[in-house]
């Protein structure tokens, strides 16, 4: 018997192996094995599985298997082979990112030495040692005070051989040894059970009916579910799962962002317990090693976690839920394959026959086009849960705001000064929202006009107070700014220009003194715990005014949460991209939707130097029909998604002349190939160096009504770029194919 195996490697070539008469019963196709390649033994997954092989050469042995239960269902491989063939990624790398390398079933947790004092003792042996050894007669009484196993690590400050001492006090029969596993402990990642008296409202029980009525069908049904912020939609998420593990089913959760993650475990906790199983990039490797393990033998039945939860190894799954699924973060851009989670989603629910409920208040536009058009099932929450009432939203006008106050630059403006005030009086809590984290993005010179610029990429540097540092927000390059001239002309006259989160928590500490703030952004959360410990804080008012980014913008549900500030709502506005009214659209509505969740009737105020602008207009009314309706109509006529099939070639290379050359030269040969297709470019990216790589792209527009099913577009794709090596020679230079790109910059 031989196995055609695939590894993780960027060509589609696959290699024949040997099975051995041991391996034969064990192994199937999509089985991960061990096999010698070139001079080591890598990582492979089994594709196919044969009598005989052309092959004349010497025929390897497969040296063994990774797992020791199947892991791989014939949904899950169906979906690893569509991945593979809709993202052009050779069937290795899918198998990599689907089942990550360093995760195996075959995993153990460490294991610890505890000890025991036993009830009954000689008080001879007590007296013993005693008398001729003091050291271990002071641990004996430390464990025999505790009466309960102690860990022996945990007695290293009293011995420097904890466990040696121990086992002499085992030998005098005074206490008792053993080991027991050290199961990894996620309690840091979530808050504690959320218990809550739910009584639906007429929206609400209609879309769990509907919801409940398609899981019993056991068939494949997409749902966008559309319900205003505060409207309750996680409870419709829960009775969906409670009646899919009444089937015997399981359940995946997806998130955007890790900081919504610890709110909703506490409220999944509360209803079904430890069958909960957290999945995000913050765990660490023996937390995920453990957590995989169990999903694999079935110890857990729902999944909640960020975009690569998507391919939990679940069996019999019956729900997808994908909550704020217009989020980016659900997109992967690298390394390949270079999926959307909501696309993934939607393909393994057809291969398994479950029900996928897309939910936002802000859906993309893509998925409300599909609603429009009656290709997704729509369920409507238009009113707040527990008779909640919308904001009251105020928008301020920066510049007459400074023309009238005769302050300019300032970052606060009087109004949104005054409505934080007022709320601590009240001992309400502010959530602010600046959605640029460090202190200050730009540090330029005065006199000769040089901006501090990353090395590494075409970029400016951001000023970090904590450590003074400087820190490239793309590429992670950072250094200590010790000198105070400018790097070019020496002069002193250094101008430290536009705002972070860390220049306004300086702010807010200075003109709230007494008030304790709690800064949520990428510099302090670093881990999964830190995350959760600020968000616990929070909820308990230990803080009274929440700072951070795009993170405490959305999901997030405290009933005390009064105020919400938006800083500086035009962050983003103007960038180059098509996206770019569509997302900030959605994070000023979803950050106002933080306020006002409870009986307590809540505030926005939304800080903007364009308050002509459609989509600060539309935003501060909270009026999403409108605006999607100008937006639409904008796509429609520059011929974007909804409308079309968008791909994008991405250039790379350290040589900006050869990806300028490399750039060209495909282009050429690819324009004039169908009708409907429209090529733009070459043109350097808006980012155009990136960690030392120069960046061109070539963007593809196929239009739906020439193009009905994206066919002719992938095919176009794949006859051209699949082996691009051999079709265009392109040296050093990289070539990364994007499909349905969620940005063009």
């Amino acid at each position: 018997m031989f196995a055609e195996v695939a590894f993780p490697i960027s060509g589609f070539q696959t290699f024949t192996y040997k099975i051995s008469k041991k391996l034969k019963p064990k192994i199937q196709i999509g089985s991960r094995v061990k096999a010698p390649f070139g001079h080591r033994t890598v990582q492979g997954i089994v594709i196919k599985i044969k009598n005989s092989t052309s092959f004349s050469g010497k025929v390897k042995d497969i040296s063994g298997l990774i797992d020791d239960i199947s892991i791989m269902t014939p949904e899950l491989w169906k979906l690893i082979n569509w991945i593979s063939d809709y993202y052009l990624t050779p069937i290795g790398q899918v198998s990599k990112t689907v089942f990550p390398g360093t995760l195996s079933t075959r995993y153990t947790p460490p294991k610890s030495w505890y000890v025991l004092p036993k009830s009954i003792v000689d008080d001879q042996s007590i007296e013993l040692i005693e008398n001729r050894a003091p050291k271990q007669f002071e641990l004996y009484q430390i464990i025999w005070a505790a009466d309960k196993p102690i860990k022996v690590a945990s007695l290293k400050k009293h011995a420097s051989n904890p466990l040696q001492v121990c086992r002499a006090l085992e030998k005098h029969h005074l206490v008792t040894l053993f080991e027991k596993s050290s199961l990894p402990d996620v309690t840091g990642f979530t808050f504690d059970p959320i218990h809550k008296k739910v009584v639906f409202n007429t929206h609400q029980k209609s879309a769990v009916d509907t919801v409940v009525q398609s899981l019993d069908e056991e068939r494949y049904a997409p749902f966008l579910l559309h319900g205003v912020t505060g409207s309750g939609k996680t409870e419709i998420y829960i009775e969906a799962v409670r009646h899919c593990l009444s089937q015997n089913r399981t359940a995946i959760i997806l998130l955007p962002e890790i900081s919504l993650t610890p709110q909703i475990a506490g409220r999944f906790r509360a209803v079904f317990g430890d069958t909960i199983a957290l999945w995000h990039s913050k765990l660490t490797q023996g937390q995920r090693s453990w957590t995989w393990k169990q999903i694999c033998i079935g110890t857990f039945k729902v999944v909640i976690g960020a975009r690569s939860a998507v391919f939990a190894p679940l069996k019999n799954l019956g729900l997808i839920v994908m909550d704020e699924e217009q989020e980016s973060s659900f997109r992967q851009d690298s390394p390949a394959p270079r999926y959307h989670a909501r696309d993934v989603a939607l393909m393994r629910a057809t291969y398994e026959g479950s029900v996928v409920v897309l939910a936002s208040a802000t859906p993309s536009l893509e998925s409300y086009f599909n609603h429009l058009n009656k290709k997704i099932n729509y369920l409507h929450l238009p009113e707040r849960f527990g008779g909640a009432q919308y904001p009251r939203v105020h928008l301020v006008d920066m510049l007459s705001d400074q023309g009238e106050s005769g302050k300019f630059g300032q970052i606060i403006s009087g109004l949104l000064q005054d409505k934080i005030e007022d709320r601590l009086k009240k001992s309400e809590q502010i959530i602010l929202l600046q959605n640029r984290r460090g202190f200050s993005p730009v540090i330029r010179c005065g006199d000769c006009g040089k901006i501090v610029m990353c090395p590494q990429c075409n970029v400016a540097l951001t000023y970090h107070r904590n450590g003074a540092q400087l820190i490239c927000h793309c590429c992670g390059h950072n250094e200590i700014r010790k000198e105070k001239s400018c790097y070019h002309c020496s002069s002193s006259n250094l101008q430290y220009s536009g705002t972070g989160t860390q220049k306004v928590e300086a702010l807010i500490e200075e003109t709230f003194p007494e008030a304790h703030i709690g800064r949520l952004d990428m510099d302090t959360s670093r881990t999964g715990q830190g995350v959760t410990s600020i968000l616990k804080a929070f909820s308990k008012g230990e803080i009274d005014i929440l700072l951070g980014t795009q993170m405490i913008a959305k999901g997030l549900d405290f009933p005390n949460a009064t105020l919400v500030g938006i800083i500086n709502a035009d962050l983003g506005l103007y960038v180059p991209d098509f996206r770019a009214g569509e997302k900030i659209f959605q994070l000023i509505y979803q950050a106002s939707g933080r306020s006002g969740r409870s009986d307590k009737p809540g505030e926005v105020v939304i800080q903007t130097y364009a308050p002509d602008n459609p989509v600060i207009k539309n935003a501060a009314k909270l009026d999403m029909m409108k605006y999607y309706n100008i937006a639409l109509s904008e796509r429609n006529e520059l011929k974007y998604p909804p409308f079309s099939w968008l791909a994008k070639i991405e250039i790379t290379g350290q040589n900006k002349s050869l990806v300028t050359s490399l750039s060209k030269r495909i282009s050429k040969a690819l324009k004039g190939q169908y009708k409907g297709l429209d090529i733009l470019g070459p043109a350097p990216c808006y980012l155009e160096k990136l960690r030392n790589q120069y960046r061109f792209q070539i963007v593809f527009k196929s239009k739906k009504t020439m193009d009905p099913n994206g066919q002719k577009l992938h095919r176009f794709i794949k006859s051209n770029l699949k082996d691009f090596k051999k079709n265009f020679r392109p040296g050093q230079n990289r070539i990364n194919i994007h499909f349905d790109p969620l940005s063009l910059i």
